[in-house]
């Protein structure tokens, strides 16, 4: 009988075992791969834009800043007196300021009501838009477009001359005879947000009309053969499609209101008897330049990026949580 046996070749060890390790690519240098290559191609493209940006905005937030670290006033801007460093001295002051705490909630009060306001009619008007034929809707998107196009300083001068309590024509039809809407706090209050109103919802109409016609009709036809209300179709179907727009222009109109300053200095007269009118931005504008205390207007204005930036980054993680994509 004959065995037949098999021997079975075992490949060398590499490292103590012996053998030869196996061999190691070659070294390429320090040249760069297409890939890294590839990765700083996008980067080299936003350069310029990158540039202008920072000129355009990180510089002029840098000077912000500085000056509001330093005594800066008509004294040292004649070269009468040497500039010197506050430190946190001018937001100290700012802090103790009690008019300041009182312009900061007016501010934050008036943005909010501007805001709402703002996306409720622009929200109905732009479903309103789907709704009617062809040529009220020309008549009304041009008329939006017209507000929204006229400059602020002049819509605020023709809504002062619409509720003038002698000339205008609203005081006459509402029998309210030499009514003054800019005397009382409120009613000059109630005023310049008609008129901010007036100016700010064309963007969020045009903007959230877009939106819903890009909205497939099967889904809205679905819904209404349904039996869905109006209501019942924007609130589930409509306002969750268009929600990344909604976060747009929220996001926007929070911006825009809580910088309003045209409408306030013009139509109360830079803001009100006594300042009862006063928003951050006109009391800023009133340190730096009425006062000449460029410093403390600078201080103000840092404040108000601050409450704005914090705004919009809590806002977005809201959004983020909620599994929604920008």
């Amino acid at each position: 009988m004959t065995t037949h046996t098999t021997s079975l070749k075992v490949p060398p060890a590499a490292g103590k075992g012996g053998g030869t390790p196996p061999a190691r690519p070659p070294r390429r240098g320090r040249s760069v791969s297409p890939a890294n290559r590839s990765g700083w191609t996008p980067w080299l493209y936003l350069l310029p834009a990158l540039v202008l940006l920072a000129g355009l905005l990180v510089y002029p937030i840098y000077q912000l800043g500085l000056i509001s670290f330093l005594e800066y006033t008509q004294a040292q801007v004649s070269g009468g007196e040497p500039t010197t460093f506050q430190g946190f001295g001018n937001y100290a002051t700012l802090f103790n300021d009690s008019q300041f705490w009182q312009v900061l909630l007016a501010t934050v009060v008036f943005a909010a009501a501007c805001v709402v306001s703002t996306l409720f009619v622009g929200c109905a008007l732009a479903v309103l838009l789907t709704r009617i034929r062809a040529l009220p809707r020309l008549a009304l998107m041009m008329a939006a477009l017209g507000a929204w196009a006229t400059p602020a300083i002049t819509g605020s001068t023709v809504w002062v001359f619409l509720f003038d309590p002698d000339f205008g024509p609203v005081n006459k039809v509402l029998g309210l005879g030499d009514f003054s809407w800019t005397y009382g706090r409120y009613s000059a209050f109630a005023l310049v947000l008609l008129e901010v109103l007036w100016c700010s919802f064309p963007f969020v109409m045009v903007t959230v009309y877009a939106g819903i016609r890009a909205i497939p009709t099967e889904v809205l036809e679905a819904a209404s053969l349904d039996g869905a209300s109006q209501w019942r179709i924007w609130r589930t179907i409509m306002a969750p499609m268009l929600k990344p727009i909604l976060i747009v222009v929220t996001i926007q109109s929070i911006i825009w209101d809580f910088k309003v300053f045209t409408q306030i200095y013009v139509m109360t007269n830079g803001g009100g008897i006594a300042g009862q009118n006063l928003v951050l931005n006109v009391y800023a504008y009133q340190k730096a330049f009425a006062s000449s205390q460029y410093s403390l207007g600078s201080a103000i204005g840092v404040v108000m990026l601050v409450i704005l930036l914090a705004v919009t980054l809590v806002y977005l993680r809201l959004v983020r949580r909620q599994g929604e994509e920008l």
